[in-house]
């Protein structure tokens, strides 16, 4: 089991996971996040909030548009696939997708 930090500093999204709403994260498939394995355990950081949730799964597709056809979206935090479509591709662009993948990381609070 190996420890991962990230941060998460969008103040609904913290709440969302510290509720046990939110047990889906959308990263990009970056070298740092290849490095995550199922039990493994993440720590989240908003400031000076803190919380851990352990990996229950992956699942990797090629753009953030692939992946939320293959997700329940309601649990990434974002009510629908549009929304979160919008939010993704304003974070990372298409290009950077295609040229990494994305994750949609499974999740529960430990």
């Amino acid at each position: 089991m190996t420890v991962h930090n990230m941060k998460l500093e969008q103040k609904p999204y913290f709440d969302l996971v510290q509720n046990g709403s939110k047990t889906i994260e959308l990263r990009l498939w970056d070298e740092k996040r290849r490095q995550i394995k199922p039990g493994d355990e993440i720590i989240f950081r908003d400031g000076e909030r803190v919380l851990t949730v352990i990996v229950t799964g992956l699942i990797v597709a090629e753009t953030f548009a692939d992946l939320l056809h293959m997700i329940d979206v309601t649990k990434t935090g974002i009510p629908t696939a549009e929304q979160a479509l919008n939010v993704m591709n304003s974070v990372y662009d298409i290009n950077k997708q295609k040229q990494n993948a994305v994750v949609g990381i499974m999740m529960k609070l430990k």
